[in-house]
């Protein structure tokens, strides 16, 4: 169903915790037939594909780990955070308007919470 990659000089959450999460994640949202992968790259990478196709001048692992400090809470949380995230958007939704964010939002803060995964 799905796989995860590390394709970056950098150690990554431990692995296997980060499997077992969207495991949990997939079970709950009921996923049967998609099929996914969460591919960690190169700064570089990231870079190119954000300008490419988002449009944004940007990195993400180093933003992902300054994000966790900023906010407060561990790395593990902030990358399961954007893996939740990320497959969000892949099923459709959105945080575009208001009422949209706050169905999002409130979807991931639910899985994160019910696996024991909190600020």
């Amino acid at each position: 169903m799905f796989e995860i990659f590390n394709e970056t000089d950098k150690e990554i959450i431990e692995i296997d915790k980060l499997q077992k999460y969207m495991e949990f994640v997939v079970k709950k949202l009921e996923i049967e037939t998609a099929i996914f992968n969460i591919i960690f790259v190169s700064n570089e990478e990231i870079h190119r594909i954000n300008k490419e196709y988002r449009k944004v001048d940007r990195v993400a692992v180093d933003i992902a780990y300054d994000q966790a400090i900023e906010y407060n809470h561990s790395r593990e949380r902030e990358v399961c955070f954007l893996a939740t995230h990320g497959l969000l958007h892949l099923l459709g939704y959105d945080h575009m308007t208001e009422e949209e964010e706050k169905e999002m939002f409130g979807k991931q803060e639910e899985l994160l919470k019910e696996y024991g995964i909190n600020r």
